[in-house]
């Protein structure tokens, strides 16, 4: 069976920022940006992606294209003979899988929340009515379920249609849609009287004020975010080098991806802080920030059922968008090493997800009891845990593997990765970052990894499991050699 391919760069380049582009952005971004003092966090961040985000997507999308594979046998067919580097495609495979079990639950909040708006529900309501739509949505686990279904069904039914057809077909009309909505929704927010002091707190930077937070604390959530954000360590961005073509140059791509990828993130902080500023609602609300936050602002505005419908629309398409990538990404790696049709790896995929995601809907009510303490010192539910798993675990140590395959000689190796960066016309990559990538940006990559844990049990432990890794790897491929 011969290897899909993108109709058309353009469609290659939005697929790929949809994949980055989701509640990273759109939820996360704004959130962490409030809590992380506004100004000073969005600088970290966009140094953040230059010169740890960018590098590490390259470095996927090389795997990926000249391997022409999903992740596992895209290792097998790069590593050298003996080695095991293909086992971290399967620890890929289970990050993707375990991203949308409570990904989907959380596209399916912002639909929901997009139709309530739509269908006037939030008309005529009080801040404290605003609220009680949040609890009483969390706990009917019927309403919860029937958000998360049509959000998966949707999905698979989407990615069954294949590469073009489908996945960049929609994903292609989404992104644009998303990109014309956030502009008319970052107008309106300008507009508003009182917005121009919720753009200096979102741009201007406030050393003091991230100083309240602590420099470090704002650098290392700058840096985890731009992980997070990208979808970096879990191969969702490997496939889609697998299906580009050779004509243009990796980093040139990546920085294009970024770069929407960023806007997206940008204008998102352009809509809520002048919105929150304008109606005096707190802009570090946490992670309640776009669920009862913004809706106490939109029952407040003139039109805000239209707003409030648009704003969660645009949610709606920026999460979708991330849950068709890796979907099409889960498939792609049943077909590609079970040998099994697009028909079969959506039907058999589709039910996997869709029962696999049951526990994150019932870990807010039925489930509601249920919580453990986590290695980054708080105490989670079902929901928490799968989050902390993907992103304090998966991403950062996924990005430190691919970054060792692709730089190390016991891996693929530099030389080998840089002819694949540099392979076609655009912006190229400097074989001057050699030392770069081999010592500085994994002592970044390995920081990040260790904040994420308070407990210094678990800092040790997971120190011990990548060097023990890494000396494995070496080990074999001295075997090889001899």
């Amino acid at each position: 069976m011969s290897r899909e391919n993108f109709r058309s760069r353009l469609g290659f380049i939005l697929v790929s920022a949809g994949c980055a582009i989701g509640i990273g952005n759109v939820w996360k971004f704004p959130y962490v940006t409030g809590v992380n003092g506004g100004g000073v966090f969005v600088l970290f961040y966009i140094i953040s992606l230059i010169i740890m985000g960018v590098p590490i997507l390259t470095m996927e999308l090389a795997v990926g294209r000249a391997s022409r594979k999903s992740a596992v046998l895209g290792y097998k067919a790069l590593e050298p003979k003996g080695s095991r580097w293909h086992v971290h495609g399967w620890l890929c495979v289970i990050g993707c899988c375990l991203l949308m079990m409570y990904y989907t639950t959380v596209s399916g909040w912002m639909l929901g929340y997009c139709v309530k708006f739509a269908t006037g529900t939030f008309s005529g309501m009080t801040p404290a009515d605003v609220d009680s739509v949040w609890t009483n949505m969390q706990a009917n686990p019927g309403e919860m379920a029937l958000w998360m279904i049509i959000t998966v069904v949707a999905g698979f039914l989407v990615c069954s249609f294949g590469l073009q057809k489908g996945l960049e077909r929609i994903s292609k009309w989404m992104m644009i849609c998303l990109l014309v909505l956030i502009v008319i929704l970052a107008i309106n927010s300008l507009t508003l009287e009182g917005a121009i002091e919720g753009v200096k707190f979102y741009l201007v930077p406030d050393f003091e004020r991230a100083a309240e937070v602590g420099i470090g604390n704002v650098i290392v959530a700058a840096m985890n975010q731009s992980f997070f954000t990208l979808s970096l360590g879990i191969a969702a961005m490997e496939i889609f080098g697998s299906y580009m073509s050779d004509a243009n140059r990796l980093p040139g791509e990546a920085v294009r991806i970024c770069c929407l990828d960023t806007f997206v993130a940008f204008m998102s902080g352009m809509i809520i802080f002048p919105a929150c500023f304008s109606f005096g609602i707190e802009a570090d609300s946490g992670p309640n920030l776009i669920f009862l936050t913004l809706p106490r602002v939109f029952v407040s505005m003139t039109g805000g059922r239209l707003w409030g419908a648009l704003f969660f629309l645009f949610l709606t398409f920026a999460s979708f968008t991330t849950v068709l990538a890796v979907f099409e990404n889960i498939m792609a790696s049943c077909m590609d090493n079970f040998g099994w049709s697009r028909k079969k790896a959506t039907i058999a995929c589709g039910v996997f997800i869709l029962l696999a995601s049951f526990p994150c809907v019932l870990g807010f009510n039925v489930w509601s009891s249920f919580s453990v303490p986590l290695p980054n010192g708080a105490t989670g539910n079902v929901m928490d845990i799968e989050d902390f798993l993907v992103s304090n675990l998966l991403l950062p140590i996924g990005s430190l593997i691919y970054l060792l395959f692709c730089v190390s000689k016991w891996g693929w190796g530099f030389d080998n990765y840089l002819a694949e960066a540099n392979k076609g016309s655009g912006l190229g990559m400097s074989p001057k970052l050699r030392r770069y990538f081999q010592f500085i940006l994994p002592l970044l990559i390995l920081v990040i990894l260790l904040v994420g844990l308070a407990n210094w049990f678990w800092r040790i432990l997971v120190c011990a499991l990548v060097v023990l890794f890494v000396w494995f790897m070496a080990r074999r491929s001295a075997k090889t050699a001899i």
